[in-house]
């Protein structure tokens, strides 16, 4: 007598198809239920979008209209000061503005002080934070800690000191005293090095301590692992706060304006910020709002460059330092 048996049935099968009614829609009991908490997360998520867009137009449409009106004339920008699209193309602003207005000369001069002030502060202020994030010496926590309270010092609160200081070194070191170049690149270092110390130091200490260890164990110096082992390492991290402070020092305007005074009634070492005070009084007085408008467009199309350019990299340093 032969019995007939049922395949077994497989764990995996899949579920059956969900019940649908004679038009082929499915019926309200097969649908899942909406979780409260999804409909909070899509409403934050369409607020911040909303709220990052509105903010990203109250940032581009100021430099988009600056930008566009420097490629207008004076009777377009007083006709029409809303609109950004010129009625014709007018190159020569550019050229007025930096030969008549002298911004060639404040740019030149903020090229040199800005290329030196960034080249040692990020030289001194990763071997700073390298020598305290990988080694243990007496002082060396009072030492960082000395560093950080440069953070919390206003600028203002040191300018009395600080002329003072400079007055005084002049006398003795003229290439020290106001109104010189290296003077103020050694100012922008002290003043940028505490927030490059602080940030390094933390990139330093999530570097791998197994490749020092491997390098000191070919005989590597210190100099050497610091130099051609651990540096190129923290590239990511060099990129990004050189980008901040090529940023602070170029749009500096107190330093220079308390220490580079116009010598005689000149102002040949004066720098960008201070330029272009001069030349929106000037402009205004003559009613070329053209070429002030071109002035202001050349100082900041560096930085902006800078920041686009580096953009990817300044982006990895950041996340690549809270993440590890």
């Amino acid at each position: 007598m032969s019995t007939v048996t049922n395949p077994p049935t497989s764990a995996a099968s899949p579920p059956p198809p969900p019940s649908k009614t004679a038009g082929g829609r499915r019926t309200a009991r097969s649908r899942p239920p909406r979780r409260a908490g999804a409909v909070i997360d899509s409403f934050f998520n369409g607020f911040s979008h909303l709220f990052l867009l509105i903010w990203g137009a109250m940032v581009v449409l100021p430099l988009l209209w600056v930008v566009m009106s420097s490629f207008k004339d004076d009777a377009q920008i007083i006709r029409e000061p809303l609109s950004l699209i010129p009625d014709e193309l007018h190159w020569e602003n550019f050229a007025r503005a930096w030969v008549d207005g002298g911004i060639g000369d404040f740019f030149v001069n903020t090229i040199l002080i800005v290329g030196g002030g960034v080249f040692l502060t990020m030289l001194l202020g990763s071997m700073a934070a390298y020598v305290l994030a990988r080694y243990e010496f007496p002082g060396n926590r009072v030492i960082y800690y000395m560093f950080l309270s440069g953070l919390t010092l206003p600028v203002f609160m040191a300018a009395v000191p600080l002329y003072k200081g400079v007055y005084n070194t002049g006398v003795f070191i003229p290439l020290l005293g106001p109104n010189s170049h290296v003077m103020l690149i050694l100012v922008y270092v002290a003043w940028s090095l505490a927030f490059t110390v602080f940030f390094m130091h933390s990139f330093f200490k999530t570097l791998p301590t197994t490749v020092a260890e491997a390098a000191m164990v070919d005989g590597a110096s210190h100099s050497t692992l610091f130099f051609r082992v651990m540096l190129p390492m923290a590239k990511p991290g060099l990129i990004s706060i050189g980008i901040f402070n090529v940023i602070g020092q170029w749009n500096q305007w107190y330093l220079p304006y308390l220490l580079m005074q116009p010598n005689g009634g000149e102002a040949k070492n004066q720098v960008i910020a201070q330029g272009l005070i001069d030349l929106s009084v000037n402009q205004g007085y003559k009613s070329d709002w053209s070429g002030l408008f071109a002035g202001v467009t050349m100082a900041m199309l560096p930085v902006l460059l800078v920041y686009i350019v580096f953009q990817r990299q300044v982006q990895s340093g950041l996340t690549g330092s809270v993440s590890k």
